[in-house]
């Protein structure tokens, strides 16, 4: 995900790249004599063109918005809410700077944030950056997965058990 005008402009060069990488190789004759390896050469740079063009469409989206309007942004999962944050600040056309002064917080708190994902930031302070966004949930629908909770717990047990045989065999 593009956060930023300079990962955008950092993306527009890698993707010019690439995109010149896939010319290459569609004009390479030597190398089309080895048809499958041209083709994983020509897939893995068209990927990665595909994604570049994704995120860069992304991120213009974002920044290009009508702000006379709200914008939809699609959260998959609770997982995926801190892209969205981001993604609310960018289409907000605000710089981490000024979200951090409607916070009351430094700068590099939210750079911290953003960088990590809000990975570091407590749930009240996702609250609050949701809140300085505007940002607004109109429906969420949770699903439990009971199968799921039974891996968990299995998976726990075996990590505990693993712990404490670690634990035992050092002392």
């Amino acid at each position: 995900m593009i956060k930023n005008e300079q990962q955008y402009h950092y993306s527009l060069d890698w993707l010019r790249r690439f995109e010149q990488s896939v010319a290459e190789l569609d004009s390479n004759e030597s190398l089309k004599a080895e048809p499958v390896r041209w083709q994983l050469h020509r897939d893995s740079y068209q990927s990665q063109v595909n994604e570049l063009k994704e995120e860069i469409a992304e991120y213009e989206r974002l920044t290009n918005c009508d702000n006379s309007q709200p914008i939809k942004i699609k959260v998959e999962s609770l997982n995926k809410l801190p892209n969205a944050l981001i993604k609310a600040r960018i289409a907000a056309k605000m710089s981490q700077g000024e979200l951090a002064d409607l916070l009351g917080i430094e700068q590099q708190r939210v750079k911290q944030y953003e960088d990590t994902d809000y990975q570091c930031a407590s749930f009240v302070e996702i609250l609050e950056v949701s809140t300085a966004l505007g940002v607004k949930f109109e429906t969420a629908v949770m699903q439990v997965d009971f199968d799921e909770i039974e891996v968990v717990k299995k998976n726990v047990a075996k990590w505990r058990n693993k712990k404490i045989n670690m634990a035992t065999k050092t002392s």
